[in-house]
């Protein structure tokens, strides 16, 4: 398995495969898991046994928005590289420093405009210009045939899409099924920073994401019959934003008449975790 520090590097391990060769591409920000590991895998499936598989990780400063929580985000690069190595990895790039991807000279940002402006990008100010310019930077280094993301950041996967299409990137944009822990609890990097009483009550998440779904089939639509008690259901949580929004535009809906989105983030022990479902009133029986 490469290891590759520099763009240079990461552009001559690219251009020496030659254009005939798939590169399926997981951009991470590091601290890998089981989740990361089922989107190399669904990665790899993709490009074939001819392909080539490269991880980015890549804490990338340019998307907090509070610098405590750039400090605190966990790192361990030896144990990500013993777990990309085991999911037979081909390259692994993690730029040496951040002025590596951000010198000093660069004055140019890339934003998508109206997906960003509610969820995340609402309680996390340039959050998705610090997202789509990294990602866009990667994208040309690496000209990926398939980039493959969680659907646990829907909002991020969305816009990611949008961004794909609207610059004429080529390859594929691929999201995957959340992957979650055994009592429902989306997998996160950030998990690992909760303490054992904040990791329990964390799982008040998917409990309410849960309850949401169940509502839905009992035959409600509102805003308000779903998210009903939501303050109570997630306590003592500290709630950024429970929302219900169009699953294409993000915007807020009423009353769920085609596919939605149920998104939330909320605290726990000082850790902001992220979660969704998505609503299909089509798909109730």
């Amino acid at each position: 398995m490469r290891v590759l520090r520099t763009v240079a590097q990461a552009r001559a391990w690219r251009d020496a495969l030659g254009p005939e060769v798939g590169v399926g591409w997981v951009p991470t920000m590091g601290y890998l898991h089981a989740a990361h590991v089922q989107l190399m895998e669904v990665a790899r499936r993709r490009v074939g046994e001819g392909g080539r598989l490269v991880v980015t990780s890549f804490v990338n400063p340019a998307q907090f928005d509070r610098a405590e929580d750039l400090d605190a985000y966990p790192r361990d690069e030896a144990a990500d590289l013993r777990l990309a190595e085991a999911a037979g990895v081909d390259a692994v790039f993690i730029p040496q420093d951040a002025e590596e991807l951000y010198p000093r000279a660069a004055r140019t940002w890339v934003d998508v405009s109206q997906l960003g402006d509610r969820l995340c990008g609402l309680t996390r100010p340039g959050h998705f210009r610090g997202v789509c310019t990294v990602l866009t930077k990667f994208w040309g280094i690496l000209r990926p045939t398939v980039g493959v993301y969680g659907e646990k950041d829907y909002q991020q996967l969305a816009i990611v899409r949008r961004l794909h299409a609207d610059l004429f990137l080529s390859g594929e944009v691929v999201g995957v099924p959340t992957v979650r822990e055994r009592d429902g609890l989306a997998l996160s990097s950030r998990n690992a920073r909760l303490d054992a009483e904040a990791r329990r009550q964390a799982t008040a998440i998917p409990v309410f994401l849960a309850e949401v779904r169940r509502r839905l089939d009992g035959g409600a639509r509102t805003r308000e019959a779903l998210l009903a008690q939501a303050e109570q259901r997630l306590a003592p949580g500290r709630i950024a934003y429970v929302d219900l929004v169009d699953s294409q535009r993000l915007q807020p809906v009423q009353c769920v008449e085609r596919p939605a989105v149920c998104a939330v983030a909320v605290f726990f022990g000082g850790v902001r975790l992220i979660d969704n479902t998505v609503l299909d009133p089509g798909a109730v029986t």
